[in-house]
C-alpha cells in the first residue's frame, strides 16, 4: 500500500462521515446525548458532574451528580476539546476530533488487511468497506463510542501482529498493547475484557517474542502491558477512589442481576442483587440469555458481517486459521459474545454486543475482501474463471453491494434522527408555559437529551407505577412528569392512558403524544 492510497482512504472516510454529520441536527438516542452533554459540562469547567441521572444504579443522593458511575468518560473528554477551545462552537464542530478518528479508520483497515494478503488491491477494497460501514455510519459521526473503539480495536490487531512478526522492539510493541487495552476501558465499561485479551495474546505468542523467550520473558512482557494500561487507567481509578472509595464506579455491578431491560432504570436500586436474581427462577435465567443470544447473533449477520459480507468473512477466517492474530481475534469475539449474552443479555442484547463488537470491525473488513479472492480462486479451479476478469468484477461487485446498504440504512435512519431533540425543545416551552422554573426537576425517559434541548435538571423515569414515581419524585424533588408513548414501562403505562385518575399527579396536556404531568407535593 502507497501513502497515497492511504491519504485517499483517509479523505473519502472523513467526506463521507461529515456528509452524515451535517445530516444529524442532535445526538440522536440517550447514550449520544449522555456523552455530549459530559463533554460541554467538562469544557464549562464543571468537571466530572451531570445535572441528570439516566439510572438509579448507584444509589445517588441528588443533583447535581457525579458523573460517569456507568459509562466511561474518553468520548466526552474528546467532545469537550472543541468548545473548550472555541465558546459556542455548536454542535457540528464539537464533533470534529471525533470526525478524525472515524476518517482514519478506512487506512487503518487497510494497513490491518495488508498484514494478511499483501496484496494492494485487496488492501484498497478492504478501506472501502470501511469507509461504507453499513449499519455503522450513522453512530460514527456522533458522540459515541463506536469510531473509537473501531480505532482502538484496529490499533490493538496491528501491534499484536508486530509482537508475532517480530518487527519493531517487542517492549514497545507490549507497552503499547498496554496502552491501548487502557484506551478501550477508558472508553466503554467492558474494556476490560482487552486488557484480558492482552494478557491472553503474550501468553500464546511466548514463544514468538524476540529477547525474552519462555515464561520469565513472557511475565516481563506481562509486566510492560500492565503499565502501559495503568498509564491510562490509574487515574481514573483514583478518580474513582476518592469519590466512592471504590477503585470502580458503582454503577455497573448490579447489572449483572438484572431479571429485565427494564430494570436497568430500577429505583430503589439496592433491590437488584443476586438473591432476587436466583429467585426469578432459572427457567428465567436461561430464558434471557437464549433470547439475547438470538438477538446477538442477528447482529452478527446483519451488523458485523454485513448481510453480504459474513460468508466470505468465513472463508477467510477458515483460509488463514493457522494464523496466530486470526486465532486470537476469533478468541476475542467469543470473550465479548459471551459477556453480552450471558454476563449482561438484556444490556448486550439492546446495543451492549452492538457497541462492542465494533472493536473487532476492523478485523472483519480485513478478511472479507480475502475470503472473496478463495471464492475466485475456487471458480478457477471449478468453473474455468479467469481471474483478472473476475477479480475486478467480484470486488466491484462486493463494494457495491456494502455501498447499497449503507445508503439503504442512512436513509432510513437519519430523516428522523433529531426528532426527539424537536419534541423536547417544544416540551421545556410548554413547561415554561405552565409556570415551570428552570431548576425544577424533571422526570423523563431520556434525561441528558432532555438537559441538552432545555437545561433543565432531569432524571430518568423508573421501572415501577404510579407509586414508584412519586415517592422518586419525593427523594428528587422532581415536579413535573413527561410520558412518551413507546418508552414508558408497563407498571406506569395506566397513568399514560388514564392521566386522570392518579391523585399526586396533575395532567397538564398533551405535547406530539407526550403527556405532561405537575406532581404535588
Amino acid at each position: 500500500m502507497t501513502w497515497r492510497a492511504y491519504l485517499l482512504l483517509t479523505l473519502l472516510g472523513l467526506v463521507c462521515v461529515m456528509i452524515v454529520a451535517a445530516l444529524q441536527p442532535s445526538p440522536g438516542y440517550m447514550d449520544a446525548d449522555y456523552y455530549y452533554a459530559g463533554g460541554l459540562q467538562l469544557a464549562a469547567g464543571k468537571g466530572f458532574t451531570e445535572a441528570y441521572l439516566w439510572n438509579y444504579l448507584d444509589d445517588p443522593t441528588g443533583l447535581p451528580h457525579t458523573s460517569f458511575t456507568y459509562w466511561m468518560p474518553l468520548a466526552s473528554l474528546l467532545t469537550a476539546m472543541i468548545p473548550a477551545l472555541f465558546e459556542n462552537c455548536g454542535w457540528f464542530l464539537a464533533r470534529f476530533p471525533l470526525y478524525l478518528i472515524a476518517a482514519c479508520l478506512p487506512a487503518l483497515t487497510a494497513a490491518l488487511a495488508f498484514t494478511f494478503s499483501q496484496n494492494r488491491s485487496l488492501s484498497f477494497a478492504s478501506g472501502l468497506l470501511a469507509v461504507f460501514p453499513g449499519f455503522y455510519l450513522p453512530f460514527l459521526a456522533t458522540t459515541d463510542t463506536f469510531a473509537i473503539y473501531m480505532f482502538l480495536g484496529g490499533a490493538f490487531f496491528l501491534v499484536t501482529h508486530r509482537l508475532v512478526s517480530g518487527r519493531g522492539r517487542s517492549s514497545v510493541n507490549a507497552l503499547l498493547l498496554g496502552l491501548l487495552a487502557g484506551l478501550m476501558h477508558f472508553s466503554r465499561a467492558d474494556g476490560l475484557l482487552w486488557l484480558v485479551v492482552a494478557v491472553l495474546a503474550l501468553v500464546y505468542l511466548r514463544k514468538d517474542l524476540r529477547r525474552w523467550r519462555g515464561w520469565m520473558g513472557c511475565l516481563a512482557y506481562l509486566l510492560v502491558v500492565l503499565g502501559g494500561y495503568l498509564l491510562v487507567m490509574a487515574p481514573w481509578f483514583l478518580h474513582n477512589h476518592a469519590t466512592y472509595s471504590s477503585w470502580l464506579a458503582p454503577g455497573g455491578s448490579r447489572m449483572l442481576w438484572l431479571t429485565s431491560y427494564d430494570q436497568i432504570f430500577a429505583y430503589p436500586a439496592r433491590n437488584l442483587t443476586a438473591i432476587s436474581w436466583w429467585q426469578s427462577g432459572l427457567g428465567a435465567i436461561l430464558r434471557a440469555r437464549t433470547w439475547s443470544l438470538g438477538l446477538n447473533a442477528g447482529t452478527t449477520f446483519a451488523v458485523q458481517g454485513g448481510i453480504f459480507l459474513l460468508p466470505f468473512i468465513l472463508i477467510a477466517g477458515w483460509h488463514l486459521r493457522k494464523e496466530k492474530l486470526i486465532q486470537l481475534a476469533g478468541l476475542s469475539w467469543v470473550l465479548v459474545l459471551l459477556a453480552m449474552t450471558l454476563a449482561f443479555p438484556f444490556a448486550g442484547a439492546r446495543g451492549g454486543f452492538f457497541h462492542s463488537g465494533a472493536a473487532l470491525q476492523p478485523i472483519w473488513w480485513a478478511l472479507a475482501p480475502i475470503g472473496l479472492e478463495r471464492f475466485i480462486q475456487w471458480g478457477r479451479r471449478k468453473r474455468g474463471w479467469i481471474e483478472a476478469r473476475a477479480r475486478p468484477v467480484f470486488l466491484s461487485g462486493m463494494v457495491g453491494l456494502v455501498i447499497f446498504l449503507t445508503i439503504l440504512v442512512a436513509f432510513l435512519r437519519l430523516p428522523g434522527w433529531g426528532q426527539e431533540a424537536a419534541r423536547y425543545q417544544q416540551l421545556a416551552a410548554f413547561l415554561g408555559a405552565q409556570g415551570a422554573g428552570s431548576s425544577e426537576v424533571v422526570i423523563v425517559s431520556n434525561p441528558p437529551g432532555f438537559y441538552l434541548a432545555s437545561q433543565t435538571p432531569a432524571i430518568a423515569l423508573p421501572d415501577g407505577d404510579a407509586d414508584t414515581v412519586l415517592a422518586l419524585a419525593e427523594q428528587y424533588a422532581a415536579r413535573y412528569l413527561i410520558l412518551e408513548p413507546g418508552a414508558i414501562p408497563a407498571g406506569i403505562l395506566p397513568v399514560y392512558v388514564s392521566p386522570q385518575a392518579y391523585p399526586g399527579l396533575v395532567y397538564l396536556g398533551e405535547v406530539e403524544e407526550a403527556r405532561v404531568f405537575r406532581i404535588q407535593p
